[in-house]
This record gives structure tokens, sequence and C-alpha cells, in this order.
């Protein structure tokens, strides 16, 4: 094992891997699914703030296109004016450009080693990596409301892609309902943006239907969480537009 993925190993994977069993054994009837949920939460709540910045950044963002593009036209032939009127747009408007990608940067970690966790499922041989005051359950139940955890879940699978579109949904801004503008012709990134908010999720649930359903009971609790984070972000943001 390389430095850098030991590192992960033993700052990240450990961790979390012997909280998961830590709740197996205390919770009734040691129950994979419901340590899982709570794993889950209790993740979403500590990455919650992080998370809640990097919506408020995103939608901030989406809300300048409109001004964006009218600078990319004005001074569509000196990308040097076009450069710094969209810095200047950016001061402005007190918004940082790469804000959201840096949050989202320092989640992906966690969020991979979580993913990995529940994607290789409980093995015997990671028991090794207990902690002295972590105590082994004797047996793991990977039944939940009748679904076995250690198999493919068409029904998990399709939940989990539900969550996940209707966060995509709820992280792009409204539509303008002002019937009396021209419809304009949809640019690449808008139609790049249309696509994903359905290709995503397709994608999340078919790859789902091949792997344990730990993993997509996870995504589904973390796609829950988020897209009703992702909602209130998103009414809170315009009910503090319309008052400005």
């Amino acid at each position: 094992m390389s430095a850098f993925a030991n590192f992960f190993h033993v700052i990240l994977w450990q961790p979390l891997f012997n909280l998961l069993i830590l709740l197996c054994y205390y919770l009734p009837g040691n129950n994979l699914g419901l340590a899982i949920i709570i794993l889950t939460l209790l993740i979403r709540i500590i990455l919650y703030p992080l998370q809640d910045r990097a919506s408020k950044s995103q939608l901030s963002m989406q809300a300048l296109q409109p001004k964006l593009k009218e600078i990319q036209t004005k001074y569509k032939d000196n990308r040097e004016e076009q450069a710094k009127a969209m810095m200047e747009l950016y001061k402005t408007e007190k918004i940082n450009p790469f804000s959201a990608f840096f949050i989202t940067l320092i989640q992906l970690p966690i969020l991979f080693i979580l993913y990995r966790m529940f994607w290789q499922g409980i093995q015997e041989e990671n028991f090794a990596y207990l902690y002295s005051f972590v105590h082994r359950p004797e047996v793991i139940n990977p039944m939940f409301l009748g679904i076995n955890l250690d198999k493919p879940s068409t029904v998990l699978a399709i939940m989990a892609g539900i969550t996940f579109f209707l966060q995509s949904k709820f992280s792009m801004p409204k539509k303008d309902k002002n019937q009396n503008q021209p419809k304009k012709k949809m640019d690449f990134a808008e139609m790049m943006q249309k696509q994903m908010l359905f290709l995503f999720p397709v994608l999340i649930t078919v790859i789902l239907l091949k792997v344990p359903s730990a993993l997509g009971l996870y995504l589904l609790v973390a796609g829950i969480f988020m897209a009703s984070q992702q909602y209130f972000i998103r009414k809170k943001y315009y009910s503090d537009k319309k008052n400005v």
C-alpha cells in the first residue's frame, strides 16, 4: 500500500469502518441497515455546513449567468477585457467562482471512502483493523426491510436514482416566469446541465443494479438528505432574493 493510500486508510477508512461495526454491535439485532442509515446521517450532518456553502455559491453563480453571457458577448474579441470584466462582476457580487469547487473537493475523500466501504461490504479480513475498544458482533444481520444488503436490490437502485434526480432538480435555478420574454436558444452548458439532470440518476441506478444494496441504501439515505437540504437552501435563497 502506497503512503498516500495508507494515509486515507488510517485517517478515513479505518475510523468509519470501526464506527460502522460499533453501531452494528449496539443496535438491536446487529442490523447492518440501521447502522448504515445512522452512519450516513452522522456524516451528512458533519458535512452540512460545507454542503450549505457549496450549494449557496452554486446558486449565486447560476444567477450570474445572464450577466456573464452579456460580458462574453460584449468582449468576445478581447479575452483580456472579458476576464477583467468577469472578475469585477464577481468582486461586486462578492462571489468566489471557485468556492463551490473547493468545498466539494474537500468532501470527496470522505464520500469516496464511504462509497468504497459499502461497495466492498463487510469482509472478514477487515476485522483485523478494529480498534481495541470496538467489539466485533457475533453476527451482522444484512437483512433490512426484507432486502439482503449483501446482494443487489432493484427497489433501492430505483429509489436512489429518483433521489439524485430530485437533488439535481433542486440545484438548478428557477425558470423565469415572465412570459413576455422571448425564448432563448440553450447554449452548450445549459444543454449539458439538462442532459445530466437525467443521465446521472440513470447511471446511478444502472450501477446499483449490479452491486451490493448496502451501497444503494447509503446513496439513498445520502440522496434524501442532500435533496432535502438542497430544496430548503434553494427556497431560502429565492425568498431572501425577493426581500432584497
